[in-house]
């Protein structure tokens, strides 16, 4: 699977500033390292579709992706979830409602991944 690596900046600076102040309407996704166990935080934006929430990944197969196959337990702000993926036939509906929430930052990353299979989606269950 494809992975768009994004740029030192956004990495460093933007993902920091995002995930204090919630802009553009991101919350705090916190996984689990596969390999050292060690929280992971990235910001995210999370879709609800007939009232479900899913995390997609814009940049196809990220270290956050990666963690959350390795260990489905995550945390979106201040709730406990379990992630499951589901398959790239039923992606469609998800990206379309996310693709909006996410605004224009998004688009370019779909010119460089442009099949729905490129773009993991995970249905967030509530924990406990």
């Amino acid at each position: 699977m494809a992975y768009v690596k994004p740029p030192w900046f956004t990495r460093t600076i933007f993902n920091k500033i995002a995930m204090a102040t919630g802009i553009g309407g991101s919350q705090t996704l916190t996984v689990t390292k596969r390999l050292s166990r060690q929280p992971q935080k990235i910001p995210v934006v999370v879709p609800e579709v007939d009232g479900v929430k899913y995390l997609v990944s814009t940049r196809g197969e990220a270290e956050w992706v990666k963690n959350v196959r390795a260990v489905p337990d995550v945390i979106v702000g201040d709730q406990r979830y379990v992630a499951s993926e589901i398959p790239v036939a039923q992606r469609a509906r998800v990206i379309a409602a996310y693709r909006p929430l996410a605004g224009k930052v998004v688009e370019g990353y779909w010119r460089q991944l442009p099949d729905d299979a490129d773009h993991p989606v995970f249905v967030l269950t509530p924990k406990g």
